[in-house]
């Protein structure tokens, strides 16, 4: 009579027989994903120890409001501008300055959709009030105490505003393109 091989006779010892069988393995290829893991943790740290060109060192801008300092010399022909100084502190990292716009409101001239690119660009209403569109949005009236945030290239445009509005706009960078869209 030939012998018979012993099968489990549980469920549960022949699990056990698959675990001892993986279980090998298992230990096996873990020193090579800790290696793996080791490798990349070292890649990244020495990414993170190129040297990024330096940047100029920011000095302080104090601007103090004097009615002479609103200029018409910014992008529209209908606001003027009053630079806060903080392009030249940042070496162009950044720019702010308060705008008013000249009322009354020319939506022939002012509601015009276009779209800066720009890396930020935050507006905050001083006194006043805007009604603005953005694509996304709608229009969305803004009056004295609000605060939006504009999306690199996100077509919008100003629908309408008192003739008192003042605005903060802080943008990245100082430097940008104005992209004006048809309608």
């Amino acid at each position: 009579m030939a012998k018979k091989t012993k099968k489990p006779t549980s469920r549960s010892a022949a699990q056990s027989a698959v675990k001892k069988k993986w279980s090998g393995n298992k230990t096996a290829a873990r020193p090579s994903a800790r290696k793996a893991v080791k490798s990349k943790a070292r890649a990244t740290a020495a990414k993170s120890s190129v040297k990024k060109p330096a940047r100029p060192k920011q000095r302080i801008a104090v601007s103090h409001h004097r009615e002479e300092d609103f200029k018409s010399d910014g992008l529209r022909a209908y606001a003027r501008y009053r630079d806060l100084g903080i392009s030249d502190a940042t070496h162009g990292l950044a720019q702010a300055h308060v705008i008013r716009l000249q009322g009354p409101c020319n939506p022939d001239e002012v509601s015009k959709l276009h779209f800066h690119d720009v890396e930020f660009q935050m507006v905050y209403v001083l006194k006043g009030w805007v009604k603005t569109y953005m694509d996304g949005q709608g229009e969305t009236m803004m009056k004295e105490g609000s605060a939006w945030t504009q999306p690199p290239k996100i077509k919008h445009m100003i629908l309408d505003y008192s003739d008192d509005v003042e605005l903060l706009e802080v943008i990245l960078p100082a430097e940008f393109k104005t992209v004006e869209l048809k309608a």
